[in-house]
């Protein structure tokens, strides 16, 4: 039987403030005391380090006073992974989901989400795929959405980040990922055109729900 999987479209916020409603949720989520929950949000534009940095800014190509000129924030985070790039245009997927009893696998937990991405990118015509090694949704050498994920009993949090509408220029303030020999493009770059970010959200929304086995409601 397939779970209730409650979707909350959240607009923009601050990472901080996104950061913080996640660990409250998740508590919650372990607690039982709500179902599944995926949020979608836009952020301000923000350079967020993984744990796989550790506070190492080596893959930060811009200095402090360059992103403060620029309006960028740098945030620590929680989530696997290295250095990646948050700003106007991107959807941002954060999932509370409770993966017991029968999807305990984090590696299994990854593919999902970048099929649900792979899925989502087919419906605006465009072939993509993963890249050995490393993860996300990829259209050739280019990342067209990051992963990174937290997993705390079993409760998911943070997620992955689609690039709808960003300006790409952003990513030149890092080395996306820590990976040096590849681009980042997004689906209105490849496509030629803008692409609404409802229109991206209600793909994402139907695959997130068909790979997941769950019911969504609003």
């Amino acid at each position: 039987m397939s779970r209730r999987l409650v979707i909350r479209r959240l607009g923009r916020i601050g990472y901080a403030d996104g950061v913080d409603l996640q660990k409250a949720l998740v508590q919650q989520r372990v607690a039982g005391e709500i179902d599944d929950t995926l949020l979608l949000v836009e952020h301000p534009p923000v350079i967020t380090l993984g744990v796989k940095t550790r506070g190492n800014l080596a893959n930060v190509r811009a200095d402090a006073e360059a992103l403060a000129a620029q309006g960028v924030a740098i945030h620590e985070s929680g989530r696997g992974g290295d250095v990646t790039y948050h700003g106007p245009g991107q959807l941002v997927g954060y999932p509370i989901i409770d993966l017991k009893p029968d999807r305990q696998d984090v590696h299994r937990y990854v593919r999902d989400l970048e099929e649900v991405l792979i899925r989502a990118a087919a419906d605006f015509g465009l072939e993509a795929g993963r890249s050995k090694g490393f993860s996300g949704a990829w259209v050739g050498d280019a990342k067209l959405a990051a992963i990174g994920v937290r997993i705390s009993r079993w409760v998911t949090s943070h997620g992955f980040a689609l690039n709808v509408t960003t300006d790409l220029a952003g990513f030149g303030l890092i080395v996306p990922c820590g990976i040096t020999d590849r681009g980042v493009t997004s689906l209105s770059a490849l496509l030629g055109r803008d692409v609404p970010m409802a229109d991206a959200e209600r793909s994402v929304v139907t695959h997130f729900a068909a790979v997941f086995d769950r019911e969504t409601a609003a």
